[in-house]
């Protein structure tokens, strides 16, 4: 089939352009997030249908979008170019007065239809087009840390957009379908790690059947967590060990059941031997023992499975060790349909971590690098904390297990060495809040990730001026203050919370605030923030030289050598990898104290200018959206200063040193800061 759009509707037209001014005046929700309105379409469309009339907005006289198997294709590009195309490569190319737009797969020709509404909303269109796209990873996915209840972990936004109630909302899961397609997001795991067995009962999966239906014309699979012990809560089974044959049975039939509902289901997210949670461990099995029972369950359905590598259970080892321990002596035994998804930091999503080990260490597994977009360490829907940087230097850091150049993105992506599958996920802050995410800006860290999943090689500020000009202005006299802005934001967040490689210090259990003395008797050492810190009065920090954890040795060489050297190793890690003294010389003469202390104010002050920026954009931005950032600004401010107060007060106990000049007087006591004691249950 084919279409040629030679003429578009007037009013569709109009709507579109409507939609793309943001007036000074004009109330703004967000809940647009970063797309013009949708064009009005029946519900019944193929993808090749949405492709279509998402393109008929577009101020393009005559237009091309179709499939790469589309013969009359053949007039604009050749043959060979249309055969080699992937499942999700397109081609845009101009030919005289026509736009052509030709995919691999409907789903290819849709994101190439979004790649051209992108240009347009950000000011950006071409008169002409010579471009072929893929993405960087075959699977691009969302995991929801939502619950069958409504609620959701570690959430920010509200409750949960698919298990609030009985309630199915068609409108809604076509928007956040049209948003993840916009950017080329092709998956999601509907349901929380720590998952309950009831979502795989009959009732569960039949409203997963409906989901399904809903996003699948935006080229979207639905995957879901399982529980290890499923078998034996829902089939009354007196075991789950993955090598009995009564429990291969279960698993056999219910992803059979599942097929039969859901032909394009995706597989199976698992989180299993990890806080308390079943798995093969507990049979006497490995990992790969339970992977490999469900991995074999799937594979007659082309489904996946996605083992989390994030493991610490109670031991004497180091925490941040426990994962490559765990998982890198069973590389080279899991199923081809089986991917390891691992943490982008060893230890738990911190505001700055070194990458996991396992990036790179495993050559014969695929390991898929997860990204928490909910800022469950930053500030939750409060603070300003764009992480696309975060993103970007995580996928940036040279492995060094090829040599140089040999970067997580690479290791990852398949393209340095031959990997079986290639994915990445993010874990979702998209909840039932009218603007999605909670915090305005917190939408830019969702747009970010799905870019950097389509391309790992994006820089942040790219996309932080994409995602700017695509949801609040054209105006370079916003843009560019307000791309200074989240590009300040994460070093800001890091700089007032856990600076030099410092981590962990949050109070307990929400994770919201400063708790770097917090204590709670019989609880495990590694749940408390002195497991982290060792602030004593020699000095502070995580001795894991190979005089300390050893953690060093779990990457290659150089970094095991740098890292493993207080004078080379980065000093926004120092502090991760050494324990040093307060008197130690920093790169800039000062004393590790007086860099800390300097550090945590420029934090404040990072924080003092964030609010700054925003007032200086006040006549750009509409009324609604200014006064709520506006306000979540004002808090980010407080908690920085409750930051800064918090861990020098409590560290100066060790270090018995005043503060240098040029850091702001305590606000508060030691004492009242201990008295602080936050509800948080309503995130949860």
């Amino acid at each position: 089939m084919i279409l040629i759009y030679r003429s578009m509707k007037k009013k569709c037209v109009l709507l579109f352009l409507c939609s793309l001014l943001v007036l000074p005046l004009a109330a703004e929700d967000g809940s647009r997030l970063w797309l013009p309105a949708a064009p009005e379409m029946s519900e019944d469309l193929s993808t090749l249908d949405i492709a279509r009339c998402e393109m008929a907005l577009l101020p393009v006289k005559n237009a091309l979008v179709s499939t790469s198997g589309d013969r009359r294709l053949r007039r604009y590009i050749s043959k060979a170019e249309l055969r080699s195309l992937g499942e999700e490569e397109f081609i845009v190319r101009t030919v005289d007065s026509l736009c052509v737009v030709a995919g691999g797969s409907e789903r290819a020709a849709l994101y190439g239809v979004y790649r051209l509404m992108r240009d347009y909303a950000s000011g950006c269109l071409a008169a002409s087009y010579d471009i072929r796209e893929k993405p960087s990873y075959e699977l691009r996915l969302l995991n929801h840390w939502d619950n069958l209840d409504g609620s959701v972990e570690r959430g920010y936004a509200g409750r949960s957009i698919w298990w609030e109630g009985d309630t199915l909302r068609p409108a809604l899961y076509r928007a956040y379908a049209r948003a993840n397609a916009s950017v080329g997001i092709n998956g999601t795991v509907l349901n929380n790690v720590n998952a309950s067995p009831r979502v795989l009962d009959s009732l569960h999966l039949d409203k997963v059947r409906q989901i399904a239906d809903l996003l699948r014309p935006y080229g979207m699979k639905v995957y879901l967590s399982i529980n290890f012990s499923s078998p034996m809560a829902l089939g009354g089974l007196p075991t789950a060990d993955p090598l009995d044959a009564r429990v291969v049975g279960w698993w056999c039939d219910k992803v059979k059941e599942i097929y039969r509902l859901i032909p394009d289901f995706g597989g199976f997210l698992v989180k299993a031997n990890s806080e308390g949670l079943p798995g093969p461990q507990d049979y006497g099995r490995t990992h790969a023992d339970g992977a490999n029972m469900l991995a074999d369950a799937l594979a007659p359905y082309d489904g996946v499975v996605m083992w989390r590598a994030f493991v610490y259970n109670p031991t004497e080892t180091d925490r941040a060790k426990q994962a490559y321990t765990e998982f890198l002596p069973l590389d080279s035994l899991f199923r081809d349909n089986v991917i390891i998804q691992v943490k982008n930091g060893p230890v738990d999503f911190q505001p700055r971590e070194p990458f996991s080990p396992l990036f790179g260490a495993m050559r014969h597994t695929p390991v898929m690098p997860e990204f928490q977009i909910t800022q469950e360490y930053l500030g939750f829907s409060n603070h300003l904390a764009y992480l696309a940087p975060l993103y970007e230097e995580c996928l940036d850091s040279d492995t060094y297990v090829d040599g140089p150049g040999s970067t997580v993105a690479r290791v990852t992506d398949g393209s340095a060495f031959p990997l079986s599958h290639t994915a990445i996920a993010g874990v979702a802050n998209i909840g039932l809040d009218t603007n999605w995410c909670g915090h305005h800006f917190a939408q830019a860290n969702w747009y970010a990730f799905g870019r950097l999943a389509w391309c790992d090689t994006l820089s942040s500020e790219t996309i932080a001026r994409e995602w700017l000009r695509q949801t609040f202005s054209h105006d370079d006299r916003c843009v560019v203050p307000l791309k200074r802005a989240m590009m300040l934001s994460r070093e800001a967040v890091v700089d007032y919370m856990m600076p030099l490689g410092l981590h962990h210090l949050f109070a307990f259990g929400h994770h919201y605030g400063p708790e770097p003395w917090g204590y709670r008797k019989g609880m495990r050492p590694d749940w408390l923030p002195s497991y982290y810190h060792r602030a004593d009065s020699a000095g502070i920090g995580s001795d894991r030289t190979q005089a300390g954890s050893d953690a060093v040795s779990q990457y290659a060489e150089p970094l095991r050598s740098i890292y493993n050297d207080a004078g080379r190793c980065p000093e926004t890690l120092l502090l991760w990898f050494h324990h040093l003294p307060w008197n130690h010389v920093m790169a800039s003469q000062r004393t590790l104290w007086d860099e800390l202390c300097l550090t945590y104010q420029r934090g404040v002050d990072s924080a003092r200018e964030l609010a700054g920026i925003w007032q200086s954009v006040a006549p750009y931005i509409d009324a609604e959206r200014f006064a709520h950032v506006e306000a979540r600004l004002r808090v980010q401010l407080h908690d920085a200063v409750w930051w800064k107060d918090a861990c020098l007060l409590y560290f100066q106990t060790f270090s018995c040193l005043p503060f240098p000049a040029g850091v702001e007087p305590p606000v508060y006591t030691l004492d009242e800061l201990k008295r602080i004691k936050l509800d948080m249950k309503h995130h949860n």
